[in-house]
């Protein structure tokens, strides 16, 4: 479905991702893990075309997208959700969950998408006329999964969701992934948390020092020397 080949990109003169490669097949939950700084959020915005890559190609379901604008990504089928959540803080949540079906193609299937994805956050559709400011940090985490779902999206990509959550927030935040895969989405992770991500993972990249360094299923990695030593202090 995705494909990544030697990508590189960064800001300005300076790189930092470099000849990365990897895919994501359709019906996966994919992670791309590591320390912090290592160039994981870089990636997520190239594919998302907000970082232009200096080189390589970008397919998604055969098409390459590398050339393609931001809106122009996300009406092919990819959307993220991003790091901080990024709502709308003094509008509803209603209005900050159609802000996620702004798309053309999107916009006539609105009321019928916000009908499904409160079933799937009812705690979001208790809150649906409050201001997205006013919510807790799990429940604003809620509403920007929400969001990204309301565009449809047959790529679902994720920027650390569970960045200043509780363990408890943490662990509702991965079960609500695992409802979105198990509707049938495709899912890619990047995420500091590296036990929870690969637990769920299908398969996993690690991305050092701008990076792909290593690669494997979700137990493998999980299970590998190098990581344990590396990230978990084992």
């Amino acid at each position: 479905m995705l494909k990544l080949q030697g990508v590189s990109a960064g800001y300005g003169g300076t790189e930092i991702i470099r000849n990365v490669s990897l895919e994501v097949n359709k019906g996966e939950v994919v992670t791309i893990v590591g320390a912090n700084g290592a160039g994981k959020t870089t990636t997520l915005r190239t594919i998302c075309g907000i970082v232009k890559p200096k080189s390589g190609s970008i397919e998604f379901e055969g098409r390459r997208v590398d050339g393609l604008r931001s809106d122009e990504i996300v009406a092919a089928g990819i959307t993220m959700v991003p790091e901080g959540r990024q709502l709308f803080p003094h509008l509803s949540v209603r209005d900050n969950l159609l802000m996620g079906s702004y798309q053309r193609s999107a916009r006539a299937m609105a009321n019928q998408r916000m009908d499904e994805v409160l079933q799937i956050f009812p705690r979001v559709k208790e809150r649906i006329e409050q201001m997205a400011g006013s919510l807790s940090g799990g429940e604003q985490q809620m509403v920007a999964i929400a969001r990204g779902l309301m565009s449809n999206p047959a790529l679902l990509m994720f920027d650390e969701p569970s960045l200043g959550l509780s363990p408890v927030l943490m662990s509702q935040v991965f079960d609500v992934i695992d409802q979105i895969v198990a509707l049938g989405r495709t899912v890619l992770i990047v995420e500091q948390n590296i036990v929870h991500t690969l637990k769920i993972a299908d398969r996993g990249y690690v991305l050092e020092n701008g990076e792909i360094t290593m690669s494997g299923t979700g137990q493998e990695l999980l299970e590998n020397p190098h990581i344990k030593k590396a990230y978990l202090g084992i």
